[in-house]
């Protein structure tokens, strides 16, 4: 059947629906639903959208179709109404996703195992460079700028007034700074 005629059939159907004729009414959704599919799949795949969407387009395309028939102006064609609601709904189901992806499972724990590799090479760097500094640096370093404590808590930690604490704390930074810079 071509384009031409399909429209003509489904807006006769269409039609016929509007006043009441459930036997068209149910003509035209037999024929239009494969091509619903078809456009479905096609915008998903466009739109990097899963094809498992595709379906639920669908039957949101055919529910709003019901819904909305009586707003179809009969003097105009149908399909480009038919293919507006396809990229509403396609566009409605692509907003509720957001921005979600689809990961295999198993990526997600090669990820996590190369994350805790990370993790312990860099602690054992953090490590390695500590030791470079003298006490009570190495100790200021690594309560304020590793575990996170406050100059307040590092201070009564060490033993040292807060001022003292930030003046070797300063200077320890600016140290590993030079150290690390010509490397």
């Amino acid at each position: 059947m071509s384009e031409v005629a399909r429209e003509e059939q489904w807006s006769a159907w269409m039609r016929a629906a509007v006043r009441g004729d459930a036997q068209a009414y149910h003509r035209f959704l037999t024929s239009v639903t494969p091509h619903l599919r078809v456009m479905a799949r096609r915008r998903c795949a466009q739109f990097g959208a899963p094809a498992s969407e595709a379906e639920d387009v669908v039957q949101e395309v055919l529910l709003s179709i019901h819904l909305k028939r009586a707003t179809w102006d009969p003097s105009r064609p149908i399909a480009p109404w038919i293919s507006t609601i396809i990229r509403n709904k396609l566009i409605d189901s692509l907003r509720r996703r957001g921005r979600h992806v689809d990961v295999p499972l198993e990526d997600v724990v090669a990820v996590l195992q190369i994350d805790e590799q990370v993790e312990t090479q860099e602690r054992l760097d953090v490590d390695r460079i500590l030791k470079t500094l003298k006490e009570p640096q190495r100790t200021i370093v690594q309560a304020i700028s590793v575990e996170g404590n406050s100059v307040r808590e590092t201070a009564g930690r060490v033993n040292m007034s807060e001022g003292a604490v930030r003046v070797a704390l300063h200077r320890a930074l600016k140290a590993l700074s030079l150290t690390y810079r010509s490397q």
